[in-house]
């Protein structure tokens, strides 16, 4: 018996039809909900530990730099943000998979998080060598997937058009640059590179996988909300 559709065209099942149309961001966050309840059930101090092995501080980067720019992209450091996450998930990474198809958008997100994380760490080295924070600093726990946020926050700007476009922009810088210029931590710096790597990767909207035979995007789906 042929499954039934809406009569937009869709299948019946609309939750599985949003995650499949956005296949790496909920594979992406059904391995985070996993970690994170690896977290949860985990005896007072091997949760710590944990999160020490998968950070990608200047430790782990000097032993093992692949596994720890890898693995540090799948933890939160608490597992009770998880919502909070997969809300965000949904509202940046998901439109921006859909609109330009996994391939852009993993590239974006990875580019992002590798460069934020290699030189934000970069900068933990001079400030320990110059001896403006202790050595510690080298084994602090360096983990989370907001890097990656930052760059589908940066990238989503090109979706928009007009006025909105402009203040959806200076929503985004003023939300990522404040907290540099106020506390100036490796993780602000962290997050604005990463916003600059999506607004740098505009050429990659150039065609998105989402656009229609004459190359011009299909019209934005509605979103049940904004952030």
């Amino acid at each position: 018996m042929p499954s039934e559709t809406s009569p937009g065209g869709e299948p019946s099942r609309p939750i599985r039809s949003w995650a499949r149309s956005s296949p790496g961001t909920h594979l992406w966050l059904a391995v985070i909900a996993v970690t994170s309840l690896v977290l949860a059930l985990s005896p007072d101090g091997f949760d710590t530990y944990l999160l020490h092995r998968n950070s990608s501080n200047l430790h782990q980067l000097a032993h093992h730099p692949v596994r720890a720019l890898l693995a540090s992209a799948f933890w939160i450091q608490d597992p009770g943000a998880l919502l909070f996450y997969a809300v965000l998930f949904e509202l940046f990474h998901a439109p921006v998979e859909r609109w330009l198809g996994t391939p852009r958008w993993l590239f974006t997100v990875a580019t992002a998080h590798v460069v934020a994380t290699l030189v934000s760490q970069q900068v933990v080295l001079f400030a320990i060598t110059h001896h403006d924070v202790p050595r510690s600093m080298a084994h602090v726990v360096d983990i989370g997937v907001s890097y990656g946020l930052a760059a589908s926050v940066g990238i989503l700007t090109y979706r928009l058009h007009g006025v909105l476009r402009w203040l959806y922009l200076a929503g985004a810088v003023a939300f990522f640059l404040a907290p540099l210029l106020a506390d100036r931590t490796y993780t602000d710096l962290g997050h604005a590179l990463s916003l600059a790597v999506g607004l740098a990767c505009y050429p990659l909207t150039r065609h998105p996988d989402g656009a229609g035979p004459d190359g011009k995007p299909f019209a934005p789906e509605r979103r049940s909300g904004a952030h």
